[in-house]
């Protein structure tokens, strides 16, 4: 056991908390679907992206510093 390599609980953390952010990755897929035709390269998701991705970060907050202490 001690030569395996450690298991980052990060992605862990953050798939099970991906269950938690629906609304903010709806969000996110609906802006991907409304702007895929954009010839004009302007229009983009990124506040979306940040949003979903700010409320999964969240949640694995305070549950990946627990397990560090």
């Amino acid at each position: 056991m001690a030569d395996d390599e450690p298991v980052d609980q990060k992605n862990y953390l953050e798939e099970r908390c991906k269950p938690q952010c629906v609304k903010p990755l709806y969000e996110y897929e609906r802006c991907v679907k409304r702007v895929e035709n954009d010839e004009s390269g302007q229009k983009h998701c990124t506040g979306q992206f940040f949003d979903y991705w700010s409320c999964v970060d969240k949640c694995v907050a305070p549950k990946l510093f627990e397990q560090l202490k």
